[in-house]
């Protein structure tokens, strides 16, 4: 029951390919503002009782924070939540 990592780099490849990515952005509005990755949708932790309900356990979800930090937490939390295809960006933005 674990949860895969994904580089910068192999994200990039992969949007540069066309593919739409369901790619999660865990940081708070303040941090979003100042850098992002096209198409990540901003889904604060600190919101995340408000969002966590909406989230498709079947479907790839990579997830993205400042560090990767924040992020590896929540992918372990859905990991052990029934969630298949888990991505934790390594490094987080900060690598982007």
């Amino acid at each position: 029951m674990f949860y895969e990592s994904i580089s910068p780099k192999e994200v990039a490849e992969r949007l540069t390919n066309g593919e739409v990515l369901n790619l999660i952005d865990v940081r708070e509005l303040s941090e979003y503002e100042i850098a992002r990755i096209e198409g990540a949708k901003l889904l604060p932790l600190s919101q995340f009782n408000e969002w966590i309900n909406d989230l498709q356990p079947e479907k790839e979800i990579i997830v993205m924070c400042h560090h990767g930090i924040r992020s590896a937490n929540l992918c372990m939390f859905l990991v052990r939540n029934g969630f298949e295809k888990v991505i934790n960006l390594d490094g987080g933005i900060d690598l982007w």
